[in-house]
């Protein structure tokens, strides 16, 4: 494993000698190759490096134990020595999950499709909650929101909507979001105070680079229509929403939230290479298909990898079994303590799973 590490810092220093190269600065796709690459070994180098004289500090440490010392300094010695032996344990292990193959898709951008389920109005209206918490928390991460499709209800509700959200490592944050979200409160459209329970479904998708998905045109169907809101609001006078019908699928896809029919097409078609892509993967993979039932379902209430109780103030993750009472602050964005958590949970999964957990550091 030392050996792995030793490589990528030397990459790295590399890599940061190039970043100063006029060659590469005068190119911008190999500029943003090389900005890419640097960031992503970063981390492990920065680790590396702080591993490196923690492990030099505990050899001295050890060395100094093994002398003869009066009491007090020897105290004091064996006192650094159970830090920096617990501190070097910590930094071997962040070590090897950074080492650890990761999702191919953690750093790309996202689709991310929320539809109401059961519930009726109830359940759009909750749709359009999520959406908001999930604008909230890529503002607070500085990404970019762009919504691509959506159906809205007379009361301000979403009865579904179609979102990309651009920003590095948009995809490693949010894709344990995919599944059903249920809710529990009285509805604005209840007028006894009785608490309903709904739904909306989540599913998040990594943006596919055109080379990995080639469309033939011929399989498509491509309409126009006109573009409009709840009660006809917002319609346009020309016909500058699209839906593409991918015929050998079925799937149907739709844009209607650029003014211009040419931004509309070129967004669905995005979209379109998408699902194909996602489609795709799932047939290499048994497991991976069974993993993505399970993780959008069919928004049935008993499906749900997240309840939100309002009148308990709690939000719960029957995944890892994490529950914070704390409403209010997670649907203003704040979900990073939920995300955290499931992305420690993955990592813990795959280093157990992983053929570096087996290998030694010294």
């Amino acid at each position: 494993m030392l050996s792995k590490l030793q490589s990528a810092e030397n990459r790295y220093e590399e890599l940061t000698q190039k970043l100063t190269d006029p060659e590469v600065l005068g190119n911008s796709d190999l500029y943003r190759k090389v900005v890419t690459e640097h960031s992503e070994l970063e981390e492990i180098v920065e680790t590396y490096r702080e591993y490196k004289v923690t492990t030099e500090h505990f050899t001295e440490t050890r060395a100094l134990l093994d002398e003869t010392l009066e009491e007090d300094f020897r105290e004091l010695a064996q006192t650094e020595f159970n830090e920096l032996k617990e501190k070097k344990a910590e930094l071997e292990k962040k070590l090897k999950i950074l080492l650890t193959p990761k999702d191919p898709n953690d750093s790309k951008n996202v689709y991310v499709e929320i539809r109401g389920g059961a519930g009726g109005e109830e359940a759009a209206l909750f749709a359009a909650v999520l959406f908001r918490m999930y604008s909230k928390y890529a503002e607070k991460r500085g990404w970019k929101i762009e919504v691509v499709d959506e159906s809205e209800t007379e009361i301000g509700g979403l009865k579904e909507i179609v979102f990309m959200i651009q920003g590095h490592g948009a995809y490693s944050r949010l894709k344990f979001e995919s599944g059903v979200h249920r809710v529990q409160r009285v509805p604005a459209t209840e007028s006894q105070g009785r608490i309903h329970t709904s739904t909306a479904t989540v599913a998040v998708l990594p943006e596919t680079p055109e080379v990995e998905v080639e469309l033939n045109m011929s399989d498509l169907q491509i309409d126009t229509y006109r573009s409009g809101g709840a009660g006809g609001q917002h319609i346009n006078k020309t016909d500058s929403a699209i839906r593409i019908t991918h015929k050998p699928t079925g799937i149907v896809v739709t844009c209607q939230n650029q003014r211009s029919q040419l931004k509309n097409k070129e967004q669905a078609l995005n979209m379109l290479k998408v699902k194909l892509y996602e489609m795709e993967q799932e047939a290499l993979s048994e497991s991976l298909s069974a993993d993505r039932k399970s993780q959008v379902g069919t928004g049935d209430r008993s499906e749900r990898i997240r309840t939100y109780n309002y009148p308990q103030n709690r939000v719960s993750d029957h995944r890892i079994e994490l529950t914070l009472y704390k409403l209010g602050e997670v649907l203003e964005g704040n979900i990073d303590e939920f995300v955290d958590a499931l992305i420690t949970v993955d990592q813990s999964q795959r280093l157990a799973g992983s053929d570096n957990q087996t290998e030694d550091f010294i």
